[in-house]
């Protein structure tokens, strides 16, 4: 990112202009005297007396920009703001606790949410509205800035006190939303109740869940893999694959690039909205590689390889960190870098393979992108297949490989001609716990594909957190041109614990075990209620904004103390330490109440839940890593979807191992041969020699 840091430009600046968030930047010369989130910027409104305006949002945030654009850049507004209120800018990717806790209060005023967000609160921090985008000025599209500025203003001077008993009134709700009481162990048809909302969700027409707006949901989707495991109900395993094969045909999928968009605006999976979010790039790239391990389809292995390439293409920084996202617009216009013209089609691939390319992916004259103002075709094509390659091959009496080869083809003569043009911005700080995805999803996408640069990429990853965002046992949450900062959110710890389990059981390297081990001891000492159980998102040395939130819910990102849960039980059967266990299941009492009303919105949680409810194992194998009979049963496992089963290796010359997993001093190798010993539910099964016992021991 260029900055211009001449004496005229400086002038110009408000006090966003030190800070490193490529959000933060973007508005460090707005007329909006913008504040970062600090005590400086609540002591000013102390002393003026002014509500705060605190608007959060992220880089690649398409309406952030537009509210950006019509508001924040205009001069009489930002006058206007300037004088009414303290302004303050967060990015909610930088600052996650304060986003979590002022989207709760909108939703909880509006019924709603979204970015960018919009709250008015007191200097004490106490929210009293509440709400998201906002047009300029009144009209079809709502209430204007400006009238809602000005309302405010009358407000605050005339009945300040009745705004700030509403904050007040606000603010015990929140605390009371943030309390919880632990309840009982789930009933295991919990699990089941879960599946049948999937089901009675799932849109039979064109895959997914819900019928308006289509998101990504892959940790629904490694839920259905695991209950379809479970049980061997068909119908999981069937709305898993159509919606993975929606995807990957869709427009919502970046077919000359790789990638996959955030979501779409409309049912059928074609119109994106255009950013690209690293931790939907990791998510989706495991939910297609245990597709292809519960499947053996080709095309969820492919697909999964064309993210990761993306992934370490275009979102890997020199260091070996991944930067966070790519934005929606460039040039000023959403989604310009990714959409074609018919005309530029024939010009690049010629007549004939312009013609077949048109076809196959849906290219019209007129276009299939309307412009979001007028709504009209634009001439303008998303790229996006409606039929599979067999029924395209049948229906143009091409072959199905030679079909895919031309595409292939036509792909690259096409992508250079795209890099040509100017790109989205690239949001490049590197935040702890989406490298933490990154590192799960190329350790399994390694393990799985037996592809080593995938594991290479996951070490160097890992390297670069714990050099540059972890000290002195604790973590950092963001690094940005060299600085490191922030303290690490539960998401942090939690995501980087299921990485580096995933990256030992691919490269069998014990400092990845004993790693996630010491930032486990880490969590538990400063985000654990001792009294209560669960994990706070915030660790006890941070300062509390308001109240300290624990949740279990997914989002768009599985929660913390669902990833956590999974952590906790892999680490049970790995070490068969019981304190594992013992908090695993206090952390699913402490939720349960919760998950009981609305158990579809907890689903990584209870797919760490059937940890419990089907068999699990923990499958040591002792033999040297690189000999043909322990590889023979190395690659066995591989070729299996196996999600509860966890995996040691333990060689001769690996010392630590044994260290960090005692009870390993019991097992030894028969017949001087390499030998695999089976644990679960408390007993273990007598060792066997060969890749076929072992496989059907774990069946």
């Amino acid at each position: 990112m260029s900055e211009d840091t001449s004496p005229e430009s400086e002038n110009t600046l408000n006090h966003l202009k030190d800070e490193k968030s490529p959000y933060l930047l973007q508005h460090r010369d707005n007329p909006v005297d913008w504040y970062p989130w600090g005590e400086e910027a609540f002591q000013k409104a102390k002393d003026e007396n002014k509500p705060i305006f605190l608007s959060i949002g992220y880089s690649t945030c398409h309406w952030c920009h537009v509210m950006s654009r019509e508001s924040f850049q205009d001069p009489e507004i930002g006058q206007l703001i300037n004088q009414v209120f303290v302004p303050v800018k967060v990015d909610r990717e930088e600052r996650p606790d304060i986003d979590s806790i002022y989207m709760t209060v909108c939703q909880m005023i509006t019924g709603s949410g979204g970015w960018p967000l919009t709250i008015i609160m007191t200097p004490d921090l106490k929210p009293f509205f509440a709400g998201t985008y906002f047009p300029k000025d009144t009209g079809p599209r709502g209430t204007g800035l400006r009238d809602l500025i000005l309302n405010v203003h009358e407000l605050w001077e005339n009945q300040e006190g009745e705004l700030l008993k509403s904050a007040d009134e606000l603010t015990v709700s929140l605390e009371k939303i943030s309390q919880g009481k632990p309840g009982d162990s789930l009933p295991p048809e919990i699990i089941t109740q879960t599946y049948h909302s999937l089901q009675e969700n799932f849109d039979q027409q064109y895959a997914g869940f819900g019928t308006n707006q289509k998101f990504p949901t892959p940790h629904h989707l490694l839920f259905l893999l695991r209950y379809w495991k479970q049980t061997g109900e068909t119908e999981a395993l069937n709305m898993i694959q159509e919606t993975l094969k929606a995807m990957r045909k869709g427009g919502i999928y970046d077919h000359i690039g790789f990638g996959f968009h955030r979501y779409t605006v409309d049912q059928q999976w074609i119109i994106p909205h255009f950013e690209k979010m690293l931790y939907d790039q990791a998510l989706l790239a495991m939910a297609y590689t245990e597709a292809y391990q519960a499947t053996g389809e080709t095309e969820y292995r492919e697909t999964a390889e064309e993210v990761l390439e993306y992934i370490l293409r275009d979102m890997r920084s020199p260091e070996g960190g991944f930067y966070s996202a790519e934005d929606a617009d460039s040039e000023g216009e959403e989604g310009k870098f990714y959409l074609w013209t018919a005309e530029e089609i024939q010009d690049l691939l010629g007549p004939e393979d312009g013609a077949l390319f048109q076809t196959v992916y849906s290219i019209s004259p007129e276009g299939n992108f309307k412009d979001e103002a007028r709504g009209i075709k634009t001439g303008k094509n998303i790229l996006h297949r409606t039929k599979t390659w067999d029924e395209i091959s049948a229906e143009l009496e091409i072959p199905s490989d030679q079909l895919w080869w031309k595409m292939e083809h036509a792909r690259e003569v096409l992508f250079p001609a795209r890099e040509a043009r100017i790109h989205p911005g690239k949001d490049d700080k590197i935040l702890t716990d989406w490298n933490g995805l990154v590192i799960t999803a190329l350790s399994l996408a390694g393990r799985v594909f037996g592809r080593e640069d995938y594991l290479v990429a996951a070490g160097e990853a890992v390297d670069f957190i714990m050099t540059h965002l972890h000290s002195q046992g604790r973590l950092k949450h963001r690094w940005r041109e060299g600085e490191s900062a922030i303290e690490g959110n539960l998401d942090d710890y939690a995501y980087l614990i299921w990485g580096l389990l995933e990256l030992y059981q691919a490269t069998f390297q014990a400092e990845y075990l004993k790693a996630a081990l010491k930032l486990n001891q880490t969590l538990t000492k400063h985000f654990w209620d001792n009294e209560e159980g669960g994990y706070y998102f915030t660790p006890d040395h941070a300062p509390q904004i308001l109240v300290r939130q624990k949740e279990a819910y997914d989002t768009a990102l599985p929660s913390g103390n669902s990833v956590q849960q999974m952590n906790l039980e892999r680490l049970y059967l790995l070490t068969g330490e019981n304190n594992f266990r013992e908090t695993s299941e206090s952390l699913e009492k402490y939720f349960s109440p919760t998950m009981k009303q609305t158990p579809a919105a907890f689903t990584m949680f209870l797919s760490a839940i059937m940890f419990q409810t089907s068999p699990s194992f923990e499958v040591t194998i002792l033999g040297e890593k690189d000999s043909l009979d322990t590889q023979g049963m190395l690659k066995a496992l591989q070729k299996e979807y196996l999600p509860q089963v966890v995996l040691v290796l333990k060689s001769s010359s690996d010392d630590l191992i044994k260290e960090l997993i005692p009870s390993l001093e019991n097992k030894t190798m028969v017949g001087n041969q390499a030998t695999a010993y089976v644990c679960g539910d408390g007993t273990c099964q007598a060792p066997v020699n060969t890749p076929e016992e072992l496989i059907n021991l774990l069946k």
